[in-house]
């Protein structure tokens, strides 16, 4: 039965002052984090420098760009137009002959009405060259997670597996990507200097410092390999955070200012108020301690900038620091300026990997078939539940 609107309606009503004390509460919370953030970049650099020196512990974000009073702290990027056509042509000027790649991945769970655990993994990737010849390439790459991949550990849930599983494939063809790509550009005849690699959310696990030792482990092992792959081929990485709500900024902040901690301030919330399309605060050394202990040599190898990318939050962006040391980071944020641009507000390399790696309720279906064909094929007892047998006949 269809939910009823009315009563929707009716519990909201009953639950408004719930709302407003929240949003009560979050603008008094934002406006002593604004004051902050002015005070914090009124001072000079050398006031600066020398208190986060004095500091012990973590502090959440420590500058690696000077920082201007001026517009508030935040790098305008003077980028307007009149019109598509500009615009397109200003993405002509930093994307020609840039080979974008990124991956995203999708998965099927097992479900109940099997009469055993089986799932499906799948990963797709899109590299484009961004050249006269338009050449580009899609594809995908699966695998079948299997009973002895899923219950070898009973104490952990299943979900687990196939998100770590999903997680290895993703970050091992991006790592592969970057190791080949500069022996590929060359024998393809293009710069290898000219590359980019999307990767689909923060290169900084958090969630992963709630994880068991077994569990974090191959996660961080993983993220590792990762950046000191790009480190090593000089291939620009960037992690990008589309709804970020990271608190590194607002850590320092609280810290410098002495302030109350609040799960209802972001840096993404509290930056948004200043910026326009294009800009960009200054570049930061990630210093968040917690899963970063785990990091080794790249503990403090990670920089982040917020950008203004659509009429949101500005969205998070990671990048490995050896870019902003070889002084390429303008370059590589100017690509994904251009890339949010084909991309309508969202970078198109990773808005086509998902188009790409994600299976819909048909493609569960077409596995679902071929499975049981395969099974009875094999002689392998694996059975339907009637639920599931009537689902699909009345589908």
């Amino acid at each position: 039965m269809a939910i009823k609107p009315s009563q929707i309606q009716t519990v909201l009503s009953r639950k408004r002052a719930d709302f407003a004390s929240f949003d009560e509460s979050t603008s008094i919370y934002l406006a002593q984090y604004r004051q902050a953030w002015d005070e914090w970049i009124a001072r000079s650099a050398e006031d600066r420098t020398a208190w986060v020196s004095a500091q012990e512990g973590d502090l959440g974000a420590t500058p690696l760009e000077p920082i201007n009073p001026k517009n508030r702290g935040i790098i305008r990027s003077g980028l307007t137009w009149d019109n598509r056509e500009q615009s397109l042509n200003w993405v002509s000027e930093h994307l020609t002959d840039v080979t974008t790649f990124a991956v995203d991945g999708s998965q099927v769970f097992p479900q109940k009405d099997f009469s055993i655990p089986i799932a499906l993994v799948q990963i797709g990737w899109f590299e484009n060259h961004h050249s006269g010849e338009g050449g580009y390439e899609k594809d995908i790459l699966l695998d079948v997670m299997t009973p002895k991949d899923l219950v070898a550990d009973r104490s952990q849930p299943m979900d687990r597996w196939i998100n770590m599983r999903r997680f290895s494939m993703e970050v091992q063809r991006l790592t592969r990507y970057i190791t080949q790509a500069r022996d590929r550009a060359i024998q393809q005849g293009r710069d290898p200097e000219k590359c980019l690699v999307f990767f689909d959310g923060s290169l900084v696990l958090s969630f992963a410092s709630m994880l068991e030792d077994n569990i974090r482990a191959p996660y961080v092992d993983q993220i590792l390999t990762l950046l000191r792959a790009s480190q090593k081929h000089q291939v620009p990485l960037v992690g990008y955070v589309d709804t970020a709500q990271s608190n590194d900024i607002t850590t320092l902040l609280r810290t410098f200012n002495k302030l109350e901690t609040t799960r209802t301030i972001h840096d993404a919330k509290l930056l948004s108020r200043w910026m326009n399309w294009g800009d960009r605060t200054p570049l930061m050394t990630c210093d968040r301690g917690d899963i970063l202990n785990y990091y080794a040599d790249m503990r403090d190898q990670i920089a982040f900038t917020y950008l203004k990318t659509n009429a949101n939050y500005p969205a998070r962006l990671e990048l490995p620091k050896w870019i902003w040391e070889t002084g390429r980071a303008e370059a590589v944020i100017n690509q994904v300026r251009a890339e949010v641009i084909v991309g309508n507000g969202y970078p198109y390399a990773i808005e086509t990997a998902d188009q790409t790696a994600v299976l819909q309720s048909r493609d569960r279906q077409i596995f679902y078939r071929i499975l049981q064909d395969w099974a009875e094929q094999e002689d392998i007892p694996i059975s339907l539940s009637q639920k599931m047998l009537s689902k699909a006949r009345r589908r």
